[in-house]
């Protein structure tokens, strides 16, 4: 797959995390896909938590990509995230790697950041 191709599917699902759009996410991804997040493995998994997660209020504010390499069949993306979830605000920043089959995502690895970035000055951050 070609390197534009995998980037435009990327910003699908993207895009539609960030509308709401459950069938644009869903159509990003093939049918026996893995995605490996905190939601399941595959498109019916990942439907269900996305009904249930934008149900109860979850919005998603922002959710930029960053970088972008891709190769092959594979790419690795990073990304800043911020959302509405639970009554607050939640922001975080991220990787995925990416796996493509037949012009869909085949499987999506999430990674995200568990405290805020900064740059080490001598000292450890407390």
């Amino acid at each position: 797959m070609d390197e534009y191709t995998m980037r435009t599917l990327l910003e699908q699902y993207v895009e539609g995390w960030k509308a709401g759009h459950i069938n644009q996410v869903l159509d990003t991804l093939a049918h026996d896909c893995v995605v490996t997040e905190c939601y399941g493995k595959s498109r019916d998994r990942v439907r269900q938590w996305m009904e249930t997660w934008f149900a109860e209020g979850g919005r998603v504010l922002q959710w930029d990509i960053l970088s972008f390499v891709g190769g092959q069949n594979s790419a690795a993306i990073e990304w800043a995230f911020r959302c509405w979830w639970q009554g607050r605000e939640l922001s975080f920043d991220g990787a995925s790697i990416v796996r493509f089959a037949g012009e869909k995502i085949e499987a999506l690895r999430e990674y995200t950041t568990t405290e805020p970035l900064y740059e080490w000055q001598g000292e450890w951050k407390s």
